[in-house]
């Protein structure tokens, strides 16, 4: 039998990444998650991604350490700054610089090592909370970027920046997700969770994923 083509996929233990990881396996990839513990400000999420890592078959699932709370400017890394309990407009506080950007490079050359052409990321640019690092010209960058600063797009295949979720709602991406198996108990999106790890229920992520839900006529099964 020919060997599965691989596929990195970005997990952070959300509701959109776990979708992302179950199109990816659905597309019958052999995936190879990543996740970050990245100095954000609770570790709730990590736990959740090696659920969901678990539960949708990854192939392997590695966390990444590196620290992007030292550069500050962000409600998720730094502990001085509060996450938003309402409606923010623009590019919010909880926008963590370059972050995406550097979960890419990362993803990238775990890629070009393990001989993989596809990187999927769970990004959105309709429910999503006006980060830059989450629209169609962000990725389209990414890609060209890919294909001219490593081997293996210079020499060999060239990579792939796979979104699946781009330019669905929140709705529809959970009624894909549920499609394909995804248990969405196991996730987690809160930004500020509370004592226990319970999400707040209030912030920019919790507001989204609950409006998601009952947009798709269904009870968020996390209870947020």
């Amino acid at each position: 039998m020919a060997a599965k083509k691989k596929a990195v996929v970005l997990l952070s233990g959300g509701l959109d990444s776990a979708t992302t990881l179950a199109i990816a396996r659905q597309e019958g990839f052999e995936c190879h998650a990543l996740s970050f513990d990245y100095g954000q400000r609770h570790k709730t999420e990590l736990v959740a991604a090696r659920r969901v890592a678990r539960s949708l078959g990854a192939f392997e699932h590695k966390v990444a350490t590196l620290d992007m709370g030292f550069i500050g400017g962000s409600a998720l890394t730094d502990p001085g700054l509060s996450v938003p309990n309402t409606p923010t407009t623009g590019i919010p506080i909880t926008y963590v610089p370059a972050r995406n950007t550097v979960f890419l490079a990362m993803a990238l050359a775990w890629a070009e090592v393990l001989g993989a052409c596809e990187l999927f990321i769970g990004v959105n640019a309709v429910d999503y909370s006006g980060y830059p690092d989450c629209r169609p010209a962000f990725l389209q960058a990414f890609e060209a970027l890919a294909n001219l600063a490593t081997k293996a797009g210079v020499e060999g295949e060239g990579f792939h920046i796979r979104a699946p979720l781009l330019h669905l709602s929140k709705a529809e991406i959970i009624k894909v997700g549920l499609g394909l198996g995804v248990d969405y108990r196991e996730t987690f999106s809160c930004y500020a969770p509370k004592e226990g790890g319970r999400p707040c229920g209030v912030c920019d992520a919790c507001r989204l994923r609950s409006k998601g839900f009952a947009d798709a006529g269904l009870v968020d099964p996390a209870g947020v």
